[in-house]
This record gives structure tokens, sequence and C-alpha cells, in this order.
């Protein structure tokens, strides 16, 4: 399916920086209309003002903080008091912890679950009846962490199973409503989002692909000629997704423990340092 991208008014959150930013900035060069929203209003505004100079681009700001339990319906109404009206939505405002569970701090695991999926389902009901109005499409931003369990981001990882099982309903739902629906799962992006968790464990080292690339996969995915429910950004990732349903629960719940421990980590570059020290000392 091919989108008139001109005839779009796209409301992207989270989408100050990372893959939210990606988006706007490709969705403003193809002509969209955007709404973007995040919490750090500075960072909007400068964006929205490089949009509107680079690509003459219709840009909205509004600073939102999603962990409120009206988040969903606080947006929409500020939506409607400036006479937006909304056509498509990326959901793509999200954030994990990494940690054993029982030592994180309760009110940051709340924020968490309510910025991950309260957020999400809420916008996505209420911008629902308008994107069906305008054959809009709807991109949830799930991860890899959805298809296993992901010991020490026990709530992220379960939070964004929620997401890729919610979108995928959600597409099957929407079936000849005219809505294009589907759940993107990235893996190791280069993002802000180790720096939000706190350390670089949380991504246990993989290479990191572009943001571009992860918008870049999106966008084909959302213009295929069938979008399927779900995508997911890179062949390596996408190798990976079908091998973790082929071990029971237990050897996979297993693996991702050992994958995720930080002194796995700290053993491998101790190894890594000495072997460069060794090879320094002989050379």
């Amino acid at each position: 399916m091919t989108f008139n991208f001109a005839q779009q008014t796209v409301l992207i959150t989270g989408a100050s920086s990372g893959i939210g930013n990606q988006f706007a900035t490709v969705l403003a060069e193809r002509g969209a209309a955007l709404v973007l929203v995040a919490r750090r209003l500075d960072r909007l505004e400068a964006l929205a003002a490089e949009l509107r100079d680079t690509y003459g681009a219709t840009v909205d700001v509004v600073s939102a903080d999603l962990a409120a339990p009206s988040a969903a319906a606080d947006l929409q109404a500020v939506v409607k008091r400036r006479g937006i009206r909304v056509t498509s939505l990326i959901n793509n405002a999200g954030f994990g912890t990494f940690g054993p569970f029982a030592d994180e701090d309760l009110a940051r695991l709340t924020d968490e679950i309510a910025v991950d999926i309260t957020a999400l389902v809420g916008l996505s009901h209420v911008f629902l009846p308008e994107l069906r109005q305008s054959n809009g499409f709807l991109i949830n931003v799930a991860s890899m962490a959805a298809y296993t369990p992901a010991p020490r981001m026990a709530v992220y990882a379960a939070s964004k199973a929620f997401v890729l099982s919610f979108t995928e309903a959600l597409w099957a739902e929407l079936q000849g409503s005219g809505v294009t629906v589907f759940a993107l799962s990235p893996g190791a992006t280069s993002t802000e989002f180790n720096a939000v968790v706190g350390t670089e464990d949380a991504t246990a080292g993989a290479k990191k692909r572009s943001a571009a690339a992860v918008v870049g996969t999106a966008l084909a995915h959302l213009e295929g000629r069938n979008p399927g429910p779900s995508v997911i950004d890179g062949t390596t990732n996408r190798i990976g997704a079908i091998f973790a349903r082929i071990p029971s629960r237990r050897l996979s719940v297993r693996m991702m423990n050992r994958l995720t421990d930080p002194a796995r980590r700290s053993r491998a570059r101790v190894a890594t340092d000495g072997e460069k020290y060794s090879c320094q000392a002989k050379c």
C-alpha cells in the first residue's frame, strides 16, 4: 500500500530523540504534518524548528508526561483544542529498567508500565476512531525483548510482550477497516535507551543498528503489499526471534539469564583486555 503522507497528520510519542526523532524527520521529508509528543519541550521545539526550516513541515509540539494516569485523555484534549485531526499514530515512547526485580524502585517500575503499556493502550483507543475515518496507520513500537522473558529486565520484557500481543490482536480486529496496524520490534539500537536505563548491560553488548535503519524497516513494511501484524528490524534479529521459539521455556529463560548477567560481560571484558595486553607484550 502506498501512503500519501502529505494527507497524513501523524502523532509521534517519544519524539525528542532516537527512533521517534527519526520517524519525525523521515515523515516530515515525505510531506506529513506532525504532532510531536515528549516530556522535553526544549528538544521538541528545536526539532520542530529544524523540520519547518528544512522541509516546510507543519509541526505541533506537546509536552506530556505519559506516566500520568490521564495522559491519553489529556493529550486528546490538547489536540482537539488546537483543532488538529490526527490521522495516524506512532506509539514510540517507552523506557526500561535493569537490575534484580526485588531491588528495583517500585515507583519507577509503575511509571515504566504506565508509559510502555497504559499510555500506549489509551492513545490507541482514543485516536482509533479518527484513524479509521482517515485510512491511517497505527505503529506500536515493541522490542526484541518481547520474544522471551528477560531476567534483570523482567518488567520491560513483559511490557513489550504485551505490546506485541496487543498490537497483533488489533491487526486482526481491524482487517478491512482501512487502518494499517503493526508492531515494530527493534533490537539494540543507537539511541538514549541505555543511558536512561543506566547501563550498557541492558543491551548485553549486542551490535547496535541505527535509528534510521529501524524506521526504514517500519516504513517499508507499512507500504508493503499486505503488511503483517508485526515486523522485526534486522536480519540477525529476525533469525534470533525464530530461534527463541525452539528451546523450552525453562531453557530459554536460563539462556537469557546468562546473557543479561553483568558478571558475564565483565569476565568477557577482562579476557579481552588480557588478550590485548598479551599481544602488546609479544609484539
